[in-house]
């Protein structure tokens, strides 16, 4: 299967208004994701004021799109188009707005029709703010 280069942008396909990592979203987050030489899908991201659903603290659903956004990604990079049939996301603690986080996304296994996927929310030290998996259901 063709994937993805090391160190190249992953970007949207054909939506490109999508609203985690759409170029052409004004009102989204435009996330850019790039590969790395180890498999991993990843990006940086300083989330905005407007994204809290608490004071200082993100939307947990806008965490839970950013994370499904970064497994996306993983999979994308192996060339294999699939969309997400199961997600399930572990918030381990507040993700505080206006500060720099890393997104990552890598698949962690492939079966015939399915690809398991991992995400993490990280701060600078790598310790989670919230971690995630999902299953990708290949398109037939």
């Amino acid at each position: 299967m063709a994937g993805v280069s090391t160190g190249e942008e992953v970007a949207a396909r054909v939506q490109n208004s999508c609203f985690v990592c759409g170029a052409d979203n004004p009102r989204g987050l435009q996330i850019r994701f790039r590969t790395t030489g180890d498999g991993l899908v990843e990006a940086e991201w300083t989330p905005p004021s407007e994204v809290e659903g608490y004071q200082g603290i993100v939307h947990g659903g806008v965490v839970a799109a950013v994370l499904d956004e970064a497994m996306s990604k993983a999979v994308a990079a192996t060339g294999s188009p699939a969309l997400t049939a199961h997600l399930e996301v572990r918030y381990r603690r507040p993700v505080p707005s206006g500060a720099c986080h890393r997104i990552e996304g890598e698949v962690t296994r492939r079966d015939l029709r399915r690809l398991h996927v991992r995400g993490a929310l990280l701060d600078a030290d790598g310790h989670a703010f919230a971690e995630s998996k999902a299953c990708f259901v290949r398109k037939v």
